[in-house]
């Protein structure tokens, strides 16, 4: 197949790359160039700032796709410009959303707790919402325009260790390092995707005949409590944990004031089997600890 990825070059838009070349697909990546071409003469790369219309409209000219993967739409006005870009051109878009998409009130999220076909668009660029906002207006773009399918799939915070985010890296280096963590409140749960996994989803997600918005996670929850429990086991280091204020500094990526987390009850209908998180959770914190001692 041919296949378009919208930022592969990096953490799990990289190893979705590494996938479909793996699977003999023909892989086109269009990244602004920032970040260089990791795959060589396996891929073909576009260079472009898809905030540039004309450009992006010129890259595009004259192509056809079977999967175009977009790991990186953050506004309702760049869904409205690729779903005009990419009519006749694709036979289905895989779009990168969100657990943002979700309200934090401590209820496990089915795909239902938000539609995007009944969803008010209001357009703009991705500075004028926040991140989660942004997701939700362009899934809801992408929804009602489209006239091709699409998949939204909405992950949690995916985890890696070559997470250019360094959430995780954060904590393992604050508990190293003696320095305090302030969180809202620690005793929240959240969902978790590795960046090999992510890749596998949103590949399945390409290749099977499913559309609409999927969540995609590693099965089971952890409290925050419990991750740094982790971290103190593997480091031999005690967390110095503040639950009122703190410094800017001080404050987790990870910070939230209920449980988060979402149920993945209809991918694994669709035939797709996700990791148990705590299969796999306790030796990246090990691998990060030992990296960053």
């Amino acid at each position: 197949m041919n296949i378009l990825v919208l930022g592969g070059t990096r953490f799990f838009g990289k190893k979705l790359v590494e996938l479909c070349i793996e699977n003999g697909h023909n892989v086109t990546i269009l990244t602004r160039g920032q970040s260089g071409n990791p795959f060589g003469t396996k891929v073909k790369q576009l260079v472009v700032n898809r905030d540039d219309a004309n450009a992006l409209s010129q890259a595009l000219s004259g192509t056809t796709w079977d999967i175009v993967y977009d790991n990186i739409c953050y506004s309702p006005n760049e869904a409205h410009q690729l779903s005009k870009l990419l009519d006749g051109k694709t036979k289905k878009l895989v779009f990168t959303s969100t657990l943002s998409t979700y309200d934090i009130n401590s209820t496990v999220k089915t795909e239902e707790d938000f539609n995007p076909y009944n969803y008010e668009i209001r357009m703009g660029e991705r500075e004028d919402f926040s991140y989660g906002e942004g997701k939700r207006q362009a899934e809801a773009v992408l929804f009602k325009e489209a006239t091709f399918p699409v998949v939204a799939v909405r992950f949690p915070i995916v985890m890696g260790e070559n997470d250019y985010t360094r959430r995780l890296h954060f904590h393992v280096e604050r508990i190293l390092q003696d320095q305090p963590i302030s969180f809202p409140n620690i005793e929240a749960k959240m969902s978790f995707i590795t960046d090999e996994e992510a890749a596998a989803f949103l590949y399945f997600a390409g290749i099977t005949p499913i559309e609409g918005p999927y969540n995609a996670t590693a099965t089971d929850a952890i409290s925050l409590q419990d991750l740094m429990r982790l971290i103190e086991e593997a480091s031999g280091k005690h967390a110095k944990i503040s639950l009122v204020g703190g410094d800017e500094q001080s404050q987790s990526p990870y910070g939230i004031p209920a449980d988060w987390y979402m149920s993945t009850a209809k991918a694994e209908a669709a035939g797709f089997t996700f990791s148990h998180l705590h299969d796999w959770l306790p030796a990246l914190v090990k691998t990060l600890v030992k990296e960053l001692k």
